[in-house]
């Protein structure tokens, strides 16, 4: 494999781990709020975000490439209102598909068919991601400053349960 391919995916695991571990963080912004379901939403989205790592550390593996674990650094976000971490974890997940666009064109100019198969799912996973978290900001514009509203949100997020990722290594 490609040497600048295996840096990147390398790099998108910790990138990975790095997002769970911001996800956790505004699951506790939300627990600090009494917003529980919210803070559900965001632990889920925290598991999601280990098993991503998950499955770039594996494909790595069955790559025989090594896997150097960087330090996570620690999340810097501020929040002065519910709306906020939504806005952040939208932002985020922009900045994690442009990291795996740059990932696949990486692969497609080494004509490295593998990883780009392989990354064809984290596409496809991205641009969920991003439609979810932009329908909940959204929703959250429309009703959240509405007591009623914001509780029926909070209940939808509450609902919200971990469903281990589709793609199979």
């Amino acid at each position: 494999m490609n040497e600048k391919i295996a840096f990147l995916l390398n790099q998108q695991i910790n990138k990975e781990f790095y997002s769970a571990y911001l996800y956790l963080d505004m699951a506790n912004y939300y627990d600090e709020l009494d917003l529980d379901g919210f803070a559900n939403y965001f632990t889920v989205q925290a598991q999601e975000e280990r098993d991503h790592a998950m499955l770039f550390l594996k494909y790595m593996q069955i790559n025989g490439l090594k896997v150097t674990f960087e330090e996570i650094g620690r999340p810097d976000k501020t929040y002065s209102g519910a709306v906020d971490p939504l806005l952040a974890a939208l932002e985020h997940e922009k900045y994690v598909t442009s990291l795996i666009n740059d990932i696949y064109h990486e692969a497609h100019a080494a004509k490295d068919y593998r990883t780009m198969k392989f990354l064809d799912w984290f596409v496809d996973e991205q641009m969920e991601e991003e439609d979810s978290a932009n329908s909940l900001i959204n929703r959250f514009k429309l009703f959240g400053s509405d007591p009623k509203g914001l509780y029926l949100l909070d209940q939808e997020c509450a609902a919200r349960v971990y469903a281990a990722p589709s793609l199979v290594l």
